[in-house]
């Protein structure tokens, strides 16, 4: 039995593209502002662009906008792509590549791409339960 969300509408593909954008921006904006490089619109997308752009090729390489909630094997994808080449992007563009931040870069942006997805995967799964439970008549 398949459990991955259908294929989604051009509103639910557009709202997950946002969303995925919104995590990568997020994540350089807190990044930003815990060493302390100030919040300005301009460096938070400076520092976000790496990982937008992987995050962009994993879209593509996923095809996310067949099942942009799906966990598996979008969500993965996409994930992969924004850590992995936004660090190459970003340690070609000459930003710090330290150890720890490969690894805070890998667990913050697999909470941030796959935690979305996962909540939105359980409200449809409750959704759909409460239908079947509840049926319109």
């Amino acid at each position: 039995m398949n459990h991955s969300p259908a294929r989604s509408s051009t509103p639910s593909i557009v709202l997950a593209l946002a969303a995925d954008a919104a995590a990568v921006v997020l994540f350089a904006g807190i990044g930003r502002d815990t060493h302390e490089h100030g919040l300005d619109p301009a460096g938070i997308l400076l520092t976000a662009s790496p990982f937008l752009a992987g995050t962009l090729i994993g879209w593509a390489v996923s095809r996310a906008w067949r099942k942009p909630l799906a966990l598996w094997p979008t969500g993965i994808i996409i994930w992969a792509c924004a850590v992995v080449l936004g660090l190459v992007l970003r340690g070609v563009s000459g930003g710090g590549l330290a150890f720890s931040f490969q690894i805070v870069t890998t667990l913050v942006l697999a909470a941030f791409l796959l935690g979305w997805r996962l909540a939105a995967h359980l409200v449809i799964r409750i959704r759909n339960r409460r239908r079947v439970a509840y049926p319109r008549n």
